[in-house]
């Protein structure tokens, strides 16, 4: 792909356009993209005529640009999200039955959790997770799992980072952190109170692909609540599924 002057190449630039769009942001215009990649007018419009040409982008009647239908379907050939959900739902599905709250699966993607899918039931407390969406390893439950099991030098970059807090009991402090994470290698799951909002606690579990975490299974749960039945419930799916992994191509 050629470079541009700035030394990106075209793919960099397409990534920074399709990059500006986040779950609240579902539509903008083109001077909108712009200004957020930072890329000329020009530019940028030309990235986006190509995109809508090719089905990745879409108009919609008042001229807004949206994410294209076309995809969506490209990420789901052969995606190896897609078989891990596929793997995970109806045992999540079980979960949500029980619990009765949110249940989530999610995995470690450029340094954050990305949710892949969250079951909720009507009257289930707060949550600020949300299916394909992003929240720092160290600001829930899920996040910590796939932490705590992440590569070695992951875990360094995350932990010689600044580290966010999305709420007062976010653990920021480094060495707290390791602390934490140790544990979690060493019980096997995780009950983070008050890391995402002071209302809620989260436990969630390793799920494991041949050995190899490669998700966490989670629930959100308010925060008086009583965490034992989440942890069994957890701790029992994750199991099932990490069987259904193993019989699935």
């Amino acid at each position: 792909m050629a470079n541009s002057r700035s030394g990106d190449s075209m793919t960099e630039r397409i990534v920074r356009v399709l990059d500006t769009f986040q779950a609240e942001r579902t539509t903008q215009t083109a001077a909108e993209i712009a200004e957020r990649t930072g890329l000329p007018s020009s530019t940028t419009h030309r990235i986006i005529g190509n995109l809508v040409a090719a089905g990745l982008l879409e108009r919609d009647d008042e001229n807004r640009i949206r994410l294209g239908m076309r995809l969506w379907e490209l990420a789901l050939r052969g995606s190896s999200a897609l078989r891990l959900r596929q793997a995970a739902l109806p045992h999540m599905e079980r979960v949500q039955t029980l619990i009765r709250e949110h249940t989530q699966l999610a995995v470690l993607e450029h340094e954050e959790a990305l949710f892949l899918e969250r079951l909720s039931h009507p009257h289930a407390g707060a949550n600020i997770t949300r299916v394909a969406g992003r929240l720092p390893l160290n600001a829930s439950s899920s996040g910590l799992v796939l932490l705590a099991h992440a590569d070695p030098d992951v875990r360094d970059r995350v932990l010689s980072a600044p580290l966010r807090a999305v709420a007062s009991e976010t653990v920021t402090d480094p060495d707290m952190l390791r602390t934490l994470l140790a544990s979690i290698r060493r019980r096997g799951y995780v009950i983070a109170p008050g890391s995402m909002e002071a209302v809620s606690t989260g436990v969630a579990v390793p799920l494991r692909d041949r050995g190899e975490v490669v998700a966490a299974l989670s629930v959100v749960l308010p925060r008086a609540a009583e965490t034992t039945p989440a942890v069994n419930a957890l701790i029992g799916s994750a199991r099932e599924i990490e069987q259904d992994l193993r019989t699935m191509r």
